[in-house]
């Protein structure tokens, strides 16, 4: 393959096995999202509401919604060794919420998903960036209603203690204007 000079070589021209591995595994797991290999490419679309191996709480959906959270999911061009970055579309968290780690966003506003920059190996799977990107948006949800005071360290992927919490959100919700006709 020849270099171009004005041009950075894409991670993948590097990595092909790893952009296959990618795909194929989003592709399975996360199919509304698309993979676009602009620059160092990105993945864009919506991840579920619930896509962990658990039972989905009964009223989830009345708290987040059926259509699942936008995102852009952006490639650097150091990837797989460094991760790619995660940016909820919808909730947009707000410029104040950067600076407090209770909402786990980074400050340029893509989402805190690893404890630590040695927690990401380069072999770990972008779906289980992913999986904590979904449940980022439930626990977001739940700390905007004043249910939890931070989100938890490790997400909620596997841990289903604030499950139940999605009760005591829909509770402190003020009711749409549908309820009040």
């Amino acid at each position: 393959m020849p270099l171009n000079d004005d041009q950075p070589v894409t991670w993948w021209a590097c990595e092909p096995r790893r952009l296959a591995r990618d795909q194929a595994e989003v592709t399975e797991r996360f199919p509304d999202l698309i993979w676009v290999p602009d620059g160092p490419g990105h993945w864009e679309g919506r991840l579920p509401p619930w896509p962990f191996d658990r039972t989905e709480p009964a009223r989830l959906r009345q708290l987040i919604g059926d259509a699942g959270m936008p995102v852009e999911v952006k490639y650097g061009h150091a990837y797989p060794m460094v991760p790619p970055a995660i940016y909820p579309l919808d909730p947009v968290p707000e410029p104040v919420e950067y600076t407090q780690a209770r909402f786990h966003v980074m400050g340029d506003g893509s989402l805190c998903l690893l404890q630590d920059a040695a927690t990401w190996t380069g072999r770990d799977s972008i779906t289980d960036l992913l999986l904590k990107a979904a449940g980022w948006r439930i626990e977001y949800t739940l700390l905007k209603a004043g249910v939890i005071e931070a989100m938890t360290i490790n997400g909620i992927v596997t841990d289903a203690s604030h499950d139940h919490l999605i009760d005591e959100a829909l509770a402190q919700s003020p009711p749409s204007d549908e309820e009040n006709a």
